[in-house]
Protein backbone atom coordinates (compact mmCIF):
# COMPACT_ATOMS: atom_id res chain seq x y z
CA UNK A 1 0.00 0.00 0.00
CA UNK A 2 2.84 2.39 0.83
CA UNK A 3 4.50 1.67 -2.53
CA UNK A 4 1.29 2.56 -4.38
CA UNK A 5 0.84 5.79 -2.42
CA UNK A 6 4.47 6.79 -3.05
CA UNK A 7 4.13 6.02 -6.77
CA UNK A 8 1.00 8.16 -7.05
CA UNK A 9 2.75 10.99 -5.22
CA UNK A 10 5.62 11.09 -7.74
CA UNK A 11 3.18 10.89 -10.63
CA UNK A 12 1.82 14.29 -9.63
CA UNK A 13 2.53 17.05 -12.20
CA UNK A 14 3.79 19.23 -9.36
CA UNK A 15 7.12 17.44 -9.52
CA UNK A 16 7.51 18.41 -13.16
CA UNK A 17 6.63 22.02 -12.46
CA UNK A 18 9.12 22.01 -9.60
CA UNK A 19 11.95 21.03 -11.94
CA UNK A 20 10.73 23.55 -14.52
CA UNK A 21 10.38 26.36 -12.01
CA UNK A 22 13.88 27.90 -12.55
CA UNK A 23 13.19 28.18 -16.27
CA UNK A 24 9.62 29.39 -15.73
CA UNK A 25 10.73 32.07 -13.27
CA UNK A 26 13.44 33.23 -15.66
CA UNK A 27 11.02 33.23 -18.58
CA UNK A 28 8.40 35.27 -16.71
CA UNK A 29 10.84 37.79 -15.24
CA UNK A 30 13.32 38.13 -18.12
CA UNK A 31 11.23 37.43 -21.22
CA UNK A 32 7.47 37.58 -20.76
CA UNK A 33 7.61 40.56 -18.41
CA UNK A 34 9.73 42.75 -20.73
CA UNK A 35 7.55 41.73 -23.70
CA UNK A 36 4.41 42.92 -21.93
CA UNK A 37 6.10 46.12 -20.78
CA UNK A 38 7.34 46.92 -24.29
CA UNK A 39 3.80 46.43 -25.62
CA UNK A 40 2.54 48.91 -23.03
CA UNK A 41 5.35 51.38 -23.73
CA UNK A 42 4.63 51.24 -27.47
CA UNK A 43 1.39 53.13 -26.72
CA UNK A 44 3.13 55.76 -24.60
CA UNK A 45 5.52 58.67 -24.94
CA UNK A 46 8.31 57.31 -22.76
CA UNK A 47 11.84 58.72 -22.72
CA UNK A 48 13.48 57.03 -19.67
CA UNK A 49 13.71 60.50 -18.13
CA UNK A 50 10.05 60.92 -17.35
CA UNK A 51 7.00 58.82 -16.55
CA UNK A 52 5.22 57.15 -19.50
CA UNK A 53 2.49 59.27 -21.03
CA UNK A 54 -0.31 57.37 -22.80
CA UNK A 55 -0.62 58.44 -26.44
CA UNK A 56 -2.55 55.50 -27.90
CA UNK A 57 -1.73 54.73 -31.52
CA UNK A 58 0.22 57.94 -32.14
CA UNK A 59 3.59 56.15 -32.26
CA UNK A 60 2.37 53.65 -34.86
CA UNK A 61 0.63 56.38 -36.84
CA UNK A 62 3.80 58.46 -36.94
CA UNK A 63 5.95 55.48 -37.96
CA UNK A 64 3.67 54.50 -40.83
CA UNK A 65 2.82 57.96 -42.14
CA UNK A 66 5.36 60.59 -41.05
CA UNK A 67 8.67 58.80 -40.48
CA UNK A 68 10.96 59.03 -43.53
CA UNK A 69 13.63 56.82 -41.94
CA UNK A 70 11.27 53.89 -41.37
CA UNK A 71 10.65 52.99 -45.06
CA UNK A 72 14.36 53.44 -45.84
CA UNK A 73 15.51 51.04 -43.14
CA UNK A 74 12.69 48.64 -43.96
CA UNK A 75 13.68 48.56 -47.64
CA UNK A 76 17.33 47.86 -46.81
CA UNK A 77 16.41 45.16 -44.29
CA UNK A 78 13.99 43.34 -46.60
CA UNK A 79 16.56 43.45 -49.42
CA UNK A 80 19.15 42.07 -47.03
CA UNK A 81 16.83 39.25 -45.96
CA UNK A 82 15.75 38.31 -49.49
CA UNK A 83 19.38 38.03 -50.62
CA UNK A 84 20.90 36.52 -47.50
CA UNK A 85 18.47 33.70 -46.73
CA UNK A 86 18.56 31.82 -50.08
CA UNK A 87 22.31 32.36 -50.52
CA UNK A 88 23.05 31.11 -47.02
CA UNK A 89 20.82 28.05 -47.41
CA UNK A 90 22.29 27.17 -50.80
CA UNK A 91 25.87 27.54 -49.57
CA UNK A 92 25.17 25.55 -46.39
CA UNK A 93 23.57 22.74 -48.39
CA UNK A 94 26.47 22.68 -50.85
CA UNK A 95 29.04 22.39 -48.06
CA UNK A 96 26.94 19.77 -46.28
CA UNK A 97 26.83 17.63 -49.41
CA UNK A 98 30.59 17.94 -49.81
CA UNK A 99 31.12 16.89 -46.19
CA UNK A 100 28.73 13.95 -46.52
CA UNK A 101 31.14 11.99 -48.69
CA UNK A 102 32.89 8.92 -47.21
CA UNK A 103 36.47 10.16 -47.46
CA UNK A 104 39.37 9.74 -45.07
CA UNK A 105 39.58 12.34 -42.30
CA UNK A 106 36.09 13.68 -43.00
CA UNK A 107 35.47 14.29 -39.27
CA UNK A 108 38.46 16.64 -39.19
CA UNK A 109 37.18 18.59 -42.20
CA UNK A 110 33.72 18.89 -40.66
CA UNK A 111 35.22 20.29 -37.47
CA UNK A 112 37.34 22.83 -39.31
CA UNK A 113 34.43 24.00 -41.46
CA UNK A 114 32.10 24.34 -38.49
CA UNK A 115 34.66 25.95 -36.19
CA UNK A 116 34.13 29.58 -37.38
CA UNK A 117 30.45 29.28 -36.44
CA UNK A 118 31.37 28.75 -32.79
CA UNK A 119 32.27 32.43 -32.50
CA UNK A 120 29.12 33.36 -34.40
CA UNK A 121 28.22 37.03 -34.84
CA UNK A 122 30.67 38.28 -32.24
CA UNK A 123 32.23 41.72 -32.32
CA UNK A 124 35.64 40.15 -32.96
CA UNK A 125 34.39 38.57 -36.18
CA UNK A 126 32.82 41.85 -37.28
CA UNK A 127 36.08 43.71 -36.67
CA UNK A 128 37.96 41.04 -38.62
CA UNK A 129 35.49 41.39 -41.49
CA UNK A 130 35.90 45.16 -41.42
CA UNK A 131 39.66 44.77 -41.80
CA UNK A 132 39.33 42.17 -44.55
CA UNK A 133 37.21 44.46 -46.73
CA UNK A 134 39.02 47.69 -45.83
CA UNK A 135 41.21 49.58 -48.27
CA UNK A 136 44.32 47.82 -46.98
CA UNK A 137 42.55 44.57 -46.24
CA UNK A 138 43.04 40.99 -47.36
CA UNK A 139 40.64 41.24 -50.30
CA UNK A 140 42.55 44.11 -51.86
CA UNK A 141 45.85 42.31 -51.22
CA UNK A 142 44.57 39.36 -53.24
CA UNK A 143 43.31 41.64 -56.01
CA UNK A 144 46.62 43.51 -56.02
CA UNK A 145 48.44 40.22 -56.61
CA UNK A 146 46.58 40.02 -59.94
CA UNK A 147 47.22 43.66 -60.74
CA UNK A 148 43.72 44.84 -59.84
CA UNK A 149 43.34 48.02 -57.84
CA UNK A 150 40.85 47.53 -55.04
CA UNK A 151 38.83 49.96 -53.00
CA UNK A 152 37.43 50.30 -49.50
CA UNK A 153 34.46 48.02 -50.03
CA UNK A 154 32.74 48.95 -46.79
CA UNK A 155 33.04 52.67 -47.64
CA UNK A 156 31.33 52.35 -51.02
CA UNK A 157 27.49 52.58 -50.94
CA UNK A 158 27.29 50.16 -53.88
CA UNK A 159 29.15 47.35 -52.12
CA UNK A 160 28.82 47.97 -48.36
CA UNK A 161 25.59 45.98 -48.01
CA UNK A 162 27.09 43.22 -50.12
CA UNK A 163 29.94 42.78 -47.64
CA UNK A 164 27.41 42.27 -44.83
CA UNK A 165 25.51 39.76 -46.95
CA UNK A 166 28.74 37.84 -47.55
CA UNK A 167 29.42 37.86 -43.84
CA UNK A 168 26.02 36.37 -43.05
CA UNK A 169 26.43 33.74 -45.78
CA UNK A 170 29.87 32.88 -44.42
CA UNK A 171 28.31 32.10 -41.03
CA UNK A 172 26.56 29.03 -42.40
CA UNK A 173 27.77 26.50 -39.81
CA UNK A 174 24.56 25.84 -37.90
CA UNK A 175 22.49 25.39 -41.06
CA UNK A 176 25.19 23.16 -42.53
CA UNK A 177 25.18 20.85 -39.50
CA UNK A 178 21.41 20.45 -39.69
CA UNK A 179 21.57 19.76 -43.43
CA UNK A 180 24.33 17.21 -42.84
CA UNK A 181 22.19 15.40 -40.27
CA UNK A 182 19.31 15.37 -42.74
CA UNK A 183 21.45 14.00 -45.56
CA UNK A 184 22.49 11.07 -43.38
CA UNK A 185 18.83 10.15 -42.86
CA UNK A 186 18.12 9.73 -46.58
CA UNK A 187 18.13 5.99 -47.44
CA UNK A 188 20.94 5.05 -49.81
CA UNK A 189 18.58 2.61 -51.50
CA UNK A 190 16.81 5.53 -53.16
CA UNK A 191 19.99 6.70 -54.87
CA UNK A 192 20.95 3.16 -55.87
CA UNK A 193 17.54 2.56 -57.42
CA UNK A 194 17.71 5.89 -59.24
CA UNK A 195 21.19 5.04 -60.59
CA UNK A 196 19.93 1.71 -61.89
CA UNK A 197 17.14 3.57 -63.67
CA UNK A 198 19.72 5.82 -65.31
CA UNK A 199 19.03 9.02 -63.35
CA UNK A 200 21.83 11.56 -63.46
CA UNK A 201 23.36 13.10 -60.33
CA UNK A 202 21.43 16.32 -60.92
CA UNK A 203 18.15 14.45 -61.33
CA UNK A 204 18.84 12.51 -58.13
CA UNK A 205 19.47 15.78 -56.36
CA UNK A 206 16.24 17.34 -57.62
CA UNK A 207 14.01 14.27 -57.26
CA UNK A 208 15.44 12.69 -54.10
CA UNK A 209 17.69 15.00 -52.08
CA UNK A 210 15.62 18.18 -52.18
CA UNK A 211 12.23 16.53 -51.45
CA UNK A 212 13.66 14.49 -48.59
CA UNK A 213 15.39 17.58 -47.15
CA UNK A 214 12.44 19.92 -47.69
CA UNK A 215 11.30 19.92 -44.01
CA UNK A 216 14.85 20.77 -42.96
CA UNK A 217 15.05 23.45 -45.64
CA UNK A 218 11.89 24.98 -44.20
CA UNK A 219 13.31 24.90 -40.67
CA UNK A 220 16.61 26.47 -41.73
CA UNK A 221 14.78 29.06 -43.82
CA UNK A 222 12.71 30.18 -40.84
CA UNK A 223 15.80 30.32 -38.61
CA UNK A 224 17.79 32.29 -41.18
CA UNK A 225 14.85 34.61 -41.81
CA UNK A 226 14.54 35.54 -38.15
CA UNK A 227 18.30 36.00 -37.72
CA UNK A 228 18.55 38.15 -40.84
CA UNK A 229 15.73 40.46 -39.76
CA UNK A 230 17.47 40.90 -36.40
CA UNK A 231 20.91 41.59 -37.85
CA UNK A 232 22.57 44.37 -35.87
CA UNK A 233 26.10 43.64 -34.66
CA UNK A 234 27.59 43.34 -38.16
CA UNK A 235 26.11 46.59 -39.43
CA UNK A 236 26.93 48.46 -36.22
CA UNK A 237 30.58 47.37 -36.06
CA UNK A 238 31.52 47.04 -39.74
CA UNK A 239 29.77 50.03 -41.31
CA UNK A 240 27.88 51.81 -38.49
CA UNK A 241 24.95 52.12 -40.87
CA UNK A 242 26.97 53.88 -43.58
CA UNK A 243 28.07 54.93 -45.98
CA UNK A 244 25.19 57.28 -46.76
CA UNK A 245 22.89 55.03 -44.70
CA UNK A 246 23.29 52.25 -47.28
CA UNK A 247 23.51 49.65 -44.48
CA UNK A 248 21.20 51.38 -42.02
CA UNK A 249 19.17 48.30 -41.15
CA UNK A 250 15.95 48.29 -39.14
CA UNK A 251 17.36 47.06 -35.82
CA UNK A 252 20.07 49.73 -35.89
CA UNK A 253 17.39 52.39 -36.30
CA UNK A 254 15.49 50.83 -33.41
CA UNK A 255 18.64 50.78 -31.26
CA UNK A 256 19.54 54.40 -31.92
CA UNK A 257 15.97 55.52 -31.32
CA UNK A 258 15.97 53.81 -27.93
CA UNK A 259 19.49 54.37 -26.62
CA UNK A 260 20.64 57.50 -28.44
CA UNK A 261 17.44 59.53 -28.60
CA UNK A 262 15.95 57.84 -25.51
CA UNK A 263 12.57 57.54 -27.21
CA UNK A 264 11.68 54.23 -25.59
CA UNK A 265 7.99 54.38 -26.42
CA UNK A 266 8.67 55.01 -30.09
CA UNK A 267 11.36 52.30 -30.13
CA UNK A 268 8.96 49.82 -28.55
CA UNK A 269 6.48 50.50 -31.35
CA UNK A 270 9.25 49.88 -33.87
CA UNK A 271 10.05 46.58 -32.13
CA UNK A 272 6.45 45.39 -32.34
CA UNK A 273 6.27 46.31 -36.01
CA UNK A 274 9.42 44.24 -36.53
CA UNK A 275 7.77 41.34 -34.71
CA UNK A 276 4.76 41.64 -37.01
CA UNK A 277 7.01 41.68 -40.10
CA UNK A 278 8.90 38.58 -39.00
CA UNK A 279 5.62 36.86 -38.25
CA UNK A 280 4.20 37.82 -41.64
CA UNK A 281 7.22 36.54 -43.58
CA UNK A 282 7.25 33.35 -41.50
CA UNK A 283 3.54 32.85 -42.14
CA UNK A 284 4.16 33.17 -45.88
CA UNK A 285 6.84 30.49 -45.67
CA UNK A 286 4.53 28.11 -43.84
CA UNK A 287 1.61 28.90 -46.14
CA UNK A 288 3.64 28.13 -49.26
CA UNK A 289 5.35 25.09 -47.71
CA UNK A 290 2.36 22.90 -48.55
CA UNK A 291 3.42 23.13 -52.20
CA UNK A 292 7.08 22.16 -51.78
CA UNK A 293 7.63 20.43 -48.42
CA UNK A 294 7.52 16.63 -48.43
CA UNK A 295 6.51 14.72 -45.29
CA UNK A 296 6.87 10.96 -45.05
CA UNK A 297 4.10 10.80 -42.45
CA UNK A 298 1.68 11.99 -45.13
CA UNK A 299 2.27 8.97 -47.29
CA UNK A 300 4.48 10.77 -49.77
CA UNK A 301 2.02 13.62 -50.27
CA UNK A 302 2.72 17.27 -49.76
CA UNK A 303 0.73 19.48 -47.39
Amino acid sequence: MQMKVRQKRWESPLAGYLFLSPWLIGFILLTLGPICMSLYYSFTDYSLLSAPNWVGLDNYRKILTADDTFPHTLKITILFVLLTVPLRLAFALLIAMMLNRPIRGIAYYRTMVYFPSLIGTSIAVSILWKNIFGRNGFVNDVLGFFGISGKSWIADPKYALGTLILMMVWQFGSSMIIFLAGLKQIPRDLYEAASVDGASKWRQFVRITLPMLSPIILFNAVQSLINSFQMFTQAFVVTNGGPVHSTYVYVMYLYQTAFTKFQMGYASALAWILLFLIGAFTAVLFATSRYWVFYETQGGKRG
